[in-house]
């Protein structure tokens, strides 16, 4: 009960919300959730942390960056309430534009963006 608790506490934050739909893109790097979300990578890394911590993301560090993917759901739950994120998100204002600013920044990245 507890592990679900901290599941759902995970997710009651608008910003973890947008970052759980910019994620369904795939494996995003800090500075690109920073362009989608447009905050700073102080906000931005933050919120990784409760999120990972939550069990709602994996992350694999190259060089000073952090590159984050959704985690496998560790339960029927987790993977249920997921599912309902991933249908429902896209829907939301703020979650699609979002989605249009890291689609912008993905197609102007450069092999640099991520290096600086």
């Amino acid at each position: 009960m507890e592990q679900l608790a901290l599941r759902l506490k995970g997710l009651s934050d608008p910003t973890r919300l947008r970052v759980i739909r910019l994620l369904d893109h795939g494996e995003l790097c800090v500075c690109d959730l920073m362009a989608g979300l447009d905050l700073p990578q102080s906000t931005v890394s933050r919120h990784m942390s409760f999120l990972r911590n939550a069990g709602w993301v994996d992350g694999r560090r190259k060089g000073k960056w952090v590159y984050y993917t959704l985690a496998e759901p560790a339960d029927a739950i987790q993977s249920e309430v997921l599912e309902i994120l991933r249908r429902r998100l896209p829907d939301v204002d703020q979650a699609r534009l979002d989605h249009e600013r890291l689609m912008t920044h993905l197609a102007n990245k450069t092999e640099e963006t991520c290096s600086t």
